[in-house]
């Protein structure tokens, strides 16, 4: 049996929706926005500038992935920790110390990989065609359908953009997950129920 769900999610997607069905059937904590929380009183900054190292990739960072320098290739060759990568070091241990403690769920923030060295995480991707995300992001947010493919794009390039710079690994990519479930074909009902039934064995 899992002990460990972690979810990455194309936004509009649906991703987070299942996580809470999860944590609500499993009776199993969630944490998504919590990360964020805890990051902001464990290092003293604002909930706003955690968010943006999750969410915006800053020039320093696209400079590094536009000259193939990954943050350990950095590290490596002597380069400076930023504010960012502390940031994310916090988050490494923040999301290794909630796996520890109990049964848990994961959204994002690069946990699958953060976690690669249990052999109880159960990792998923969940993802779905473009013009469905567009609808149900747009109907969610209350916001045009061009509106809400301009915000969907910058944040799955932001997150891709993210997972590559700490993981030397591509965001998406079905080698690095148990599961990948499109939530147009299958539904998010569905996609739940067969994450919690590959959970449970």
């Amino acid at each position: 049996m899992k002990r460990v769900i972690t979810i990455s999610r194309e936004c509009g997607s649906g991703g987070h929706v299942i996580a809470e069905k999860l944590s609500k059937e499993l009776n199993i904590p969630l944490f998504d926005r919590e990360i964020i929380e805890m990051t902001a009183k464990q290092s003293g900054l604002t909930t706003d500038f955690v968010q943006e190292s999750n969410e915006r990739i800053t020039n320093s960072i696209l400079f590094n992935i536009a000259n193939s320098m990954t943050y350990a290739n950095q590290v490596f060759s002597g380069g400076n920790v930023s504010m960012v990568d502390k940031v994310f070091f916090i988050q490494c241990d923040i999301i290794k110390k909630v796996a520890t403690e109990s049964p848990c769920i994961i959204v994002g923030r690069c946990a699958d990989y953060i976690l690669r060295e249990r052999d109880d995480c159960l990792n998923v991707f969940v993802h779905a065609g473009k013009k469905y995300k567009i609808d149900r992001f747009s109907k969610l947010n209350n916001i045009s359908e061009k509106e809400a493919e301009n915000i969907m794009k910058k944040r799955d390039k932001s997150r891709q953009n993210y997972y590559r710079y700490y993981t030397d690994k591509e965001w998406g990519d079905i080698k690095n997950y148990a599961l990948a479930l499109n939530t147009e074909i299958l539904g998010i009902d569905t996609c739940a129920d067969i994450i919690m039934e590959a959970y449970k064995r």
